[in-house]
Formats: C-alpha cells, sequence, structure tokens
C-alpha cells in the first residue's frame, strides 16, 4: 500500500446496524455489501459472527460474493468468537478477523474487573489465536481514547507480537477533542516497538461531533486506515461519515493522502442506506444532505449561477448529484428569478423581470418555496405578461 493511500474500512453493515431499529435482513446487506465493493472501500466489516444465526449468514453469504473488497467480522477477545467469525469467513478471497479487548481504566476495573498486566495478555492471545485461522487480523483496544498513551502503546506492541497487521485505535466515547486524538496517534507511531509491522486505524464516533475531525487528525499523524459509515450513521450519535472524509482527503490534495473510493457513486449509496434502514438523512447533512448544493439567499444564487465555485468548494456531479439547485423563496432575488423563469421557457428583459419579481415577492410570501407550475403562474398573472409572449 503507498504511504499516502488511506484505506477505507466501512464498518456500516456491523457498527452502522447497531442503530435502534434499524436491522437488515441478508438479501439488503448483500445489496449494500456488492455497492460498497463498486464504491472501492478497501475493507467491509460485514458483521459480528457469533452474535446471532442471522448475522452469521449474513457475514458468510456476503464472504462469497465480495469481490474486491476484504471481507471482516468483529469478535471479542474470546476464543468461540474467533472460530465462529473463521467458519463464516471461510468463503471471503480476502479474509480479515477483527477482535480486541477494552483497555482505559473504566474497562479493565469495571467492565473486565481485571487488571492491566491481564488485558496485555488477553491481547496477545486473542490476536495469536485469530493468526491461526488468518492472515489478516485486526486488533482494537475498545476505549483507546480514554486509555493512556503509555500504557496503550503497551497493547499495541502485545497485539504486534502476536501477529496483528492493523491497530484499530477507537475514539470509543467520541470524547477526544482533534489534537488529543492527533497526539495519540503520533504518540503510537513514535513509541510502540514494531509500529512498522502493522496499520494504525481510526474508528472515530460522534457524541461531540467531531468524528470526521479526529479521523482527518488521525490520518495527518500517521493512520493509514479510517473506519467509517456510510451517512455517519452508527451507534449513540453515529460514527465517522465515510463521504465526509473521502471528500476532505480529495478537496484538499496538499495532504497527499486519498482514498480508492469512486466518489461518484456516494450520492447513489448515501440514498440506498438510508432507504434500506428507515434512516432520514437531515437535509443539511455534509455531502449528500438534500440542501448540500442548493441556494435560496439571492446574494449566493447570483454568485453561484454567474460561477458555481463562488460558493460551492465540491462539484455535485463528483458525488453523484447532478446539479446545483436554485431555490427560489422570498429571499431569492432578480438573479435567480430569471434563471429558473428561463428554464421554464421565459426570456426575461430587465424591465419585465422588474415587475414579474415585484408579482414573485407577493407569492414568495405566502409559500415557502415556489416551485415550477409556480413561475408560471407568476409570469402569466403579471401585467406584461403579453409582452413576455411576443418576445
Amino acid at each position: 500500500m503507498s504511504n499516502t493511500n488511506i484505506q477505507i474500512f466501512d464498518t456500516t453493515l456491523r457498527d452502522g446496524e447497531q442503530v435502534p431499529g434499524c436491522k437488515l435482513n441478508t438479501e439488503q446487506k448483500l445489496v449494500i455489501a456488492e455497492r460498497l465493493d463498486a464504491l472501492g472501500v478497501d475493507v467491509i466489516e460485514a458483521g459480528f459472527p457469533i452474535s446471532s444465526p442471522g448475522d452469521f449468514t449474513s457475514v458468510n453469504e456476503i464472504a462469497k460474493v465480495v469481490k474486491n473488497a476484504t471481507v471482516c467480522g468483529l469478535t471479542r477477545a474470546v476464543k468461540k468468537d474467533i472460530e465462529v467469525a473463521a467458519e463464516a469467513l471461510k468463503s471471503a478471497k480476502k479474509p480479515r478477523i477483527h477482535t480486541g479487548i477494552g483497555t482505559s481504566d473504566s474497562h479493565v476495573k469495571y467492565k473486565f474487573k481485571t487488571t492491566r498486566e491481564d488485558i496485555l495478555q488477553r491481547a496477545y492471545e486473542c490476536v495469536s489465536y485469530a493468526k491461526s485461522f488468518v492472515d489478516d487480523v485486526e486488533f482494537y483496544a475498545e476505549d483507546a481514547g480514554r486509555t493512556d498513551n503509555e500504557y496503550l502503546a503497551r497493547v499495541c506492541e502485545e497485539a504486534i507480537r502476536g501477529g496483528a497487521t492493523v491497530l484499530n485505535i477507537p475514539d470509543t466515547t467520541g470524547y477526544c477533542l482533534p489534537s488529543e486524538y492527533g497526539a495519540k496517534i503520533k504518540y503510537l507511531m513514535e513509541n510502540v516497538k514494531g509500529i512498522e509491522k502493522a496499520i494504525l486505524s481510526c474508528h472515530c464516533h460522534n457524541d461531540l461531533g467531531l468524528a470526521t475531525a479526529n479521523s482527518i487528525e488521525g490520518v495527518i499523524n500517521g493512520a493509514r486506515q479510517i473506519e467509517c459509515t456510510i451517512n455517519g450513521i452508527g451507534e449513540r450519535a453515529g460514527n465517522t461519515a465515510l463521504e465526509e472524509v473521502v471528500m476532505i482527503l480529495k478537496q484538499h490534495p496538499y495532504l497527499n493522502l486519498d482514498t480508492n473510493i469512486n466518489t461518484k457513486h456516494l450520492y447513489e449509496i448515501s440514498q440506498l442506506v438510508s432507504d434500506s434502514m428507515g434512516i432520514y438523512t437531515q437535509p443539511n447533512k455534509a455531502i449528500v444532505g438534500a440542501n448540500a448544493f442548493a441556494h435560496s439567499s439571492g446574494i449566493h444564487q447570483d454568485g453561484v449561477i454567474k460561477n458555481r465555485e463562488t460558493y460551492e468548494i465540491i462539484d455535485p456531479k463528483d458525488v453523484g448529484v447532478t446539479e446545483s439547485s436554485i431555490v427560489l423563496t422570498a429571499r431569492s432575488g432578480r438573479a435567480a428569478l430569471a434563471y429558473r423563469a428561463k428554464n421554464v421557457g421565459y426570456e426575461l428583459t430587465k424591465l419585465q423581470l422588474d415587475v414579474v419579481y415585484a408579482n414573485f415577492l407577493n407569492f414568495a410570501d405566502q409559500k415557502k418555496e415556489i416551485n415550477d407550475s409556480d413561475i408560471h403562474q407568476i409570469i402569466e398573472t403579471s401585467s406584461v405578461y403579453q409582452q413576455i409572449l411576443t418576445t
């Protein structure tokens, strides 16, 4: 892998599906998995095989159909989990077992009721056991965001000693500030013995709205994999949004970091996941929201009509959206009205536009948004309509 290439690990079908009420059946998961493969993700975390017979079946079937991506199954640091995951992944062209354990003092003392030394041993043992089934083993240090860096480095060293190829550093509770998370990745890059044998991975949650920022800080500081979901769906406030980190890296070429994602499929797969899971995507969602390329302010509309880049840093076509949207409201100006009127067949002179615009404002004050049929009515009820017909 190129040192400038960031692997995209998609966990929509595992962490994303942990949203209450968003259970997918195997057929739906297969459709999404095939679209993710076509999108260009490097790893598809297909599920948690031991969690239920249905999840085992889904992982097993996904492993059969995915042609390019690595297919990954999640486990706890439990031998039976690992055995079941290995069985579910046996048909995968590129299988990966994702195993691990909590490392923060909160997890060590209260969740596992054990000691730091025991966690170190269990980290080594779970990875080495998974390694007996597959070559590609990812280790997660759950709640790494709240784990002190010195101890976290020791855990990582044990995972590498066991044969881990990827080290997942989750900000499980979404607590880290970007500077803190970036510094954590930098510390591990500089202090973990044998770090050159593994890839560091960012798995950030969005409890404080910082998942995307933390992931970007992670890769700037040396991580080479981002774990994310379509639309940022996931446990509690969600995960890092795939479409956001991909487009940030694409739009900031000076970072010299890029992905294998075909961004022209982003909007399409966003819609598929939203429809399949029944999760409404907020209109102002970055990249894929309904309003991401919509303009209703007169000042913005005038700028975009003259030159799209005035108010858009992304070409809509780059993410699979046909075009920018000029939305007519009471805040719209003459330029936007003339633009939309031309689209429905009216070429207005400046004087005609002045008259029609006054009529438009009366309509716009009564409606939230003016559509194409309204434009016809606005023009047809204007005093200059007969003039317009003859021009």
